[in-house]
């Protein structure tokens, strides 16, 4: 049986406008009364996150910042901080290439003054953001650095050679189309979700997950149920084990109906 569902937001749950599906507050009443537990497994800060999903805060677990920033009910089951030093390396060089930069800490996200016109970018994933002369002020632990290709939208050609000279000592990933997430070596969704399955003693099958795109990669190695959307890159739907509706056809909304028919929740 199925006691936890995973799922990633942008190019999976969300359409295209960025939407839940209109049946989500059905399907989710029903999770609950089943005594499944939804899990959104995202990029997004954990505040952006409640901030669509609010009315929901005690019932979800939330899976933010890439499995780097964890929370349930108020409480933090995980987290991994990144070195200062280190974070200002990264930026510097990323300075070097005018390549926007936002800090992502527990409390808030920072972006530099300079950015402003980007702003509208940050605030789609960062709910929760504050403009700071320099990084260098702000007093936070961070969990995360994300990188926009705001005006070529080609991360993987114009941000990932910058960026990727840091690999081994930081793990560099492909979050979309333009966005490029840091955080530390090994920490990802798949970390999040073998954390969380110790701590609540969740088998992989007891766990279903769906994702679209490469940062989704290691959720989908970490359970039984695991499940590319239609629309997903191509090299996800090589490691995940079924293929689900795409998000525009609210492909996950369908395959929980399912898991429910089926009798596998």
């Amino acid at each position: 049986m199925i006691r936890i569902i995973f799922s990633d937001m942008d190019g999976t749950l969300l359409d295209d406008n960025g939407e839940l599906p209109g049946e989500f507050p059905e399907v989710m009443a029903e999770l609950k009364r089943r005594g499944v537990i939804f899990a959104p497994t995202s990029g997004r800060q954990y505040f952006a996150l409640l901030e669509q999903m609010g009315e929901y805060k005690d019932d979800f677990m939330f899976l933010a910042e890439n499995g780097a920033f964890n929370m349930y009910r108020g409480r933090e089951i995980c987290s991994s901080v990144l070195d200062l030093d280190l974070v200002h390396r990264v930026i510097a060089e990323a300075d070097k290439h005018g390549i926007y930069a936002i800090l992502c800490g527990k409390k808030h996200a920072y972006v530099r003054r300079e950015w402003k016109p980007y702003i509208h970018e940050a605030r789609r994933f960062f709910t929760h953001s504050e403009f700071v002369d320099s990084f260098d002020d702000v007093e936070d632990e961070f969990v995360k650095m994300a990188f926009a290709d705001c005006e070529g939208l080609d991360a993987e050609r114009n941000l990932m050679p910058v960026l990727t000279q840091f690999e081994p000592e930081q793990q560099v990933s492909l979050s979309s189309n333009y966005w490029v997430d840091i955080l530390n070596p090994g920490i990802n969704k798949g970390w999040a979700i073998n954390h969380v399955q110790e701590e609540f003693g969740f088998r992989p099958e007891e766990c279903a997950a769906f994702g679209d795109y490469m940062n989704d990669y290691e959720m989908m190695q970490s359970v039984y149920y695991s499940y590319a959307m239609e629309n997903a890159h191509p090299e996800l739907k090589k490691v995940a084990r079924f293929t689900a509706g795409s998000n525009e056809d609210h492909g996950v909304m369908h395959q929980i109906k399912e898991f429910i028919k089926q009798g596998l929740i």
